[in-house]
C-alpha cells in the first residue's frame, strides 16, 4: 500500500468546468424588476442528484426563470463564485454554505439534498485491529506498516473532511497532532477512486458512487463506519439560496422542482441511473446498484439535517473555517419549504 504516491494535478479536475467560465451574470433583473435568470452552482456528485434529475426531466421549464447550471468541482470555488454575485443558487456542502453565511453574505439554507452520505472506508486489514483497539490501532498500522495511516478526502473545509476529523477525534485521534495518520487532499470523487485503486491511500471518507466502484472492483478498501453510525442526520449537501432568490417566488418554485426530483430518485431509480450516468459520468448499472445503497438518502425538507447540523457548525469554529459557530436560525430558511 505504500508505493510512490502520483501528484494530484487540479488542472485536470478543473478543466471539466472551464467551459461554464463564459455563463453571463447571475440573477440579472427583468424588464419587470424580477429576476428572470438563476444561476446555480452544482458539483458532479452524488449529494447533488436533484440537480442532474431536474435538468434531465425538464422540471426547470416550471420555473419563471431561464434556470442555467455551474459546474464546480469543489465546494470552496462555489464559495468565492457565490462571494462575486455570480451564483443565485449552490447546490454543496453544509460547511461551505456555512462559510458563505459567516461572511455576511445575504444567503441562507432553504433545502437539504441528502442526509448521511458518507462513509469512512478503510483498508480491510485495518478493521480488525480498529474495531480492537480503537484509535490506538493508527499506532499499530504504521508499526506494521511503516508509516502512517493515509486518508485521502476533499479539501479541508469540505464535507468529507470534516467528518472525517470528527470521528478520528471521537476516537481520540488528533489528526494535526498525531504522527500515525496523514490526511491528503484530493479533488473530486473520481480522483478519490483513482487514489485508492492506485494504492495511494488507505482510506477515505467519500460518499456513493465511491463505495459502490470498490466494491464492484474487488478493491481491500472497504466500509468501516457509515455516516449513519457516526452522527446520526449526518447534513452533507444543501441548497443555498441568495437573499434575493429567497424573497422572490422562485424560492418556491426550485424548491419545489427539488421535491419532484427528490419522489422521482425514490420512485424511479432505473431511470434516476440514467440520469448519473449522463450527468456525471457513471456507468448505469453501477450507479443503479449504489441508489440501492445505505449512503442514498435523498431529501428535501431541511429539518431533517437540523439535529446534527450544529456539531458540523462547532467543528467548522474550531478548525477556524468560520469565525463563530452559526445557530441553526442563522443557517436555515424552513419558510420557502413549509410554504409549499
Amino acid at each position: 500500500m505504500h508505493g510512490t504516491r502520483a501528484p494530484t494535478s487540479r488542472r485536470s479536475f478543473l478543466a471539466a468546468a472551464g467551459s461554464s467560465a463564459t455563463l453571463g451574470l447571475a440573477g440579472c433583473l427583468g424588464g419587470g424588476g424580477g429576476l428572470d435568470e438563476l444561476t446555480v452552482a452544482h458539483m458532479p456528485i452524488y449529494p447533488d442528484l436533484q440537480w442532474y434529475v431536474m435538468e434531465g426531466e425538464g422540471y426547470f421549464s416550471e420555473i419563471d426563470a431561464e434556470v442555467t447550471g455551474k459546474e464546480f468541482t469543489d465546494g470552496p470555488a462555489i464559495v468565492q463564485a457565490f462571494g462575486g454575485g455570480d451564483i443565485d443558487v449552490a447546490m454543496f456542502g453544509i460547511v461551505p454554505a456555512m462559510i458563505v453565511i459567516d461572511r455576511d453574505i445575504p444567503a441562507q439554507v432553504t433545502a437539504a439534498n441528502i442526509r448521511e452520505p458518507m462513509g469512512i472506508m478503510t483498508a480491510e486489514s485495518f478493521h480488525e485491529p480498529f474495531e480492537a483497539e480503537g484509535g490506538d490501532a493508527f499506532a499499530t498500522w504504521a508499526e506494521e506498516n511503516g508509516g502512517p495511516f493515509r486518508f485521502g478526502t476533499f479539501p479541508q473545509g469540505s464535507v468529507p473532511d470534516v467528518l472525517l476529523r470528527y470521528w478520528l477525534q471521537e476516537n481520540g485521534v488528533d489528526p494535526e497532532s498525531n504522527e500515525h495518520v496523514e490526511i491528503i487532499e484530493i479533488n473530486g470523487a473520481s480522483a478519490v477512486w483513482q487514489a485508492i485503486a492506485n494504492g495511494e491511500i488507505d482510506g477515505t471518507s467519500i460518499m456513493e458512487p465511491v463505495p459502490t466502484i470498490a466494491q464492484a472492483e474487488g478493491s481491500s478498501v472497504t466500509m468501516l463506519r457509515t455516516a449513519a453510525q457516526i452522527l446520526p442526520g449526518q447534513p452533507a449537501a444543501v441548497t443555498l439560496m441568495s437573499d434575493a432568490v429567497r424573497e422572490s417566488p422562485l424560492a418556491a418554485q426550485f424548491v419545489e422542482q427539488h421535491v419532484r426530483a427528490t419522489e422521482f430518485i425514490g420512485e424511479n431509480p432505473d431511470a434516476t441511473a440514467g440520469h448519473v450516468e449522463s450527468g456525471i459520468g457513471m456507468p448505469a448499472d453501477r450507479a443503479r446498484r449504489a441508489l440501492d445503497s445505505p449512503l442514498s438518502n435523498f431529501v428535501t425538507d431541511p429539518r431533517e439535517i437540523v439535529e446534527a447540523t450544529p456539531v458540523f457548525s462547532e467543528f467548522a469554529a474550531n478548525n477556524g473555517q468560520i469565525d463563530e459557530q452559526l445557530s441553526n436560525e442563522t443557517i436555515f430558511d424552513f419558510d420557502v419549504y413549509d410554504s409549499l
